[in-house]
């Protein structure tokens, strides 16, 4: 019989993010309360600092009680001013709010002895004020400083600028090119470097290059993930079943069921869904397409879906709790991954949760997904902003029952190698044990 793996010697590990969903806000546990759990497990002392404003929420947020007897770690929340929109002057300031507090009340509570010195400190990029208080805070505490690049930010920012492509170019860098002079000192600092894709672990890289420091530094990447439990695995055809179905011809087929999930802003390819579902309709092929989300753009959805004719359904359910939205992917078959190319998005989350629930994927990003999306066989691609070619790719999934029943054999298989939760957050667990 092998014996167990050997725990490492307890650490005193801070988490530093302001966005992600706090214990008590709603399951499954996202990036940074997957890994704190795991790394509670593994006999630590763990703190995540958040932040009184749920990002996602937009609503103030309580710590609550006995989340150190549930979770086996702690969360100490900072006081924040609240902002409602995601790109604002409102939003700057409280991550003002959060470096700044974080840091006056992480420096006086282990002065005064209420807390334990850290030995690692991960925080997250963005915002930017976190990590530069964390880098300030490890160095004074002798602390390993870990930056975790979940975004490549700000040059994300640039999209958002007013003008054409060309103009933005030229005027980015007089208004981004503060914060990216900072990011690129944080980056510098850094001890180690962690990054929710490859593309941003590559981009780190180079930007620490940029600012003078040397690349010999430990590194992970670690996707985003789901957890593929809350799943049932995709049904798997025999070739008679395919066969028998295009032999009952295209009538008899059912629609097919897709599902688009997150976001309803400018950086999420909408109005081209709505073109596309309206060329669906017309050229009489069958398909529920079932949007899960809320934001801006969601009255112009609803308003499509209202005046939609044909074979085509547009089904707008708004923000879902999380049971109808596991519900809703379990029951679909093909996942639309409907993000601009220019929001500089590696991998978003909805891959990964698609991947899981074994959804064929459509998706519009080049670059680390599309290459996992080619060598799992797991989906096609459509030019983002041509409505035309994302029609093609969702018609067809839906005349071609045998491609769609491969994809989503590949789909599954990619989210088992690459996203699964329990095995990818362990090994970045491990990693961060071995940075101190």
């Amino acid at each position: 019989m092998s014996r167990a793996e050997p725990l490492p010697p307890p650490l005193t590990i801070w988490i530093v993010n302001p966005f992600d969903d706090i214990p008590g806000e709603g399951l499954p546990p996202l990036r940074y309360w997957s890994l704190a759990r795991i790394l509670a497990a593994r006999g630590h002392d763990v703190t995540w600092w958040s932040a009184t404003w749920s990002h996602r929420r937009k609503a103030r947020r309580d710590v609550p009680l006995g989340i150190r007897e549930d979770e086996n770690f702690a969360v100490r929340l900072v006081a924040v001013r609240p902002y409602e929109k995601n790109v604002s002057l409102a939003r700057i300031a409280s991550h003002r709010d959060f470096g700044r507090t974080f840091e006056r009340l992480a420096s006086e509570g282990v002065a005064s002895g209420q807390l334990e010195r850290p030995d690692i400190i991960l925080a997250s990029l963005p915002p930017l004020e976190g990590p530069e208080a964390a880098a300030r805070l490890a160095k004074r505490l002798d602390a390993v400083f870990v930056c975790d690049v979940i975004e490549s930010w700000p040059e994300t920012f640039e999209r958002l600028l007013p003008g054409p492509k060309w103009l933005r170019g030229l005027v980015a860098p007089l208004f981004l090119g503060g914060m990216e002079k900072r990011r690129n000192a944080v980056l510098a600092s850094a001890d180690a470097i962690s990054a929710a894709a490859e593309a941003y672990r590559t981009l780190a890289r180079e930007k620490r290059a940029a600012a003078g420091a040397g690349a010999d530094m430990p590194t992970h990447a670690c996707y985003l993930g789901s957890y593929l439990q809350e799943y049932p695995e995709p049904p798997k055809l025999s070739p008679s079943q395919i066969d028998a179905s295009l032999e009952a011809g295209p009538d008899a087929l059912q629609p097919i069921k897709c599902v688009y999930s997150g976001s309803l802003e400018a950086g999420q390819d909408i109005d081209t869904l709505i073109t596309a579902a309206r060329l669906l309709g017309s050229a009489g092929t069958p398909a529920e397409i079932h949007v899960a989300g809320t934001g801006s753009l969601e009255a112009r959805l609803r308003g499509a879906a209202e005046g939609l004719r044909g074979a085509c359904r547009l089904v707008v359910h708004g923000l879902l709790e999380r049971a109808e939205y596991v519900t809703l992917l379990a029951t679909a078959e093909v996942g639309l991954v409907l993000v601009k190319p220019e929001s500089l998005v590696a991998l978003p989350y909805k891959a990964c949760d698609y991947a899981a629930a074994g959804l064929a994927l459509v998706n519009s990003l080049p670059g680390e997904l599309e290459r996992l999306v080619s060598d799992y066989h797991a989906g096609l691609t459509y030019a983002a902003g041509d409505a035309a070619s994302l029609a093609r790719a969702i018609a067809a999934f839906a005349t071609n029952r045998r491609l769609l029943n491969d994809c989503r054999q590949g789909s599954r298989r990619l989210a088992e190698a690459a996203f699964d939760r329990e095995k990818t957050y362990l090994a970045f667990a491990k990693w961060l044990e071995g940075c101190a």
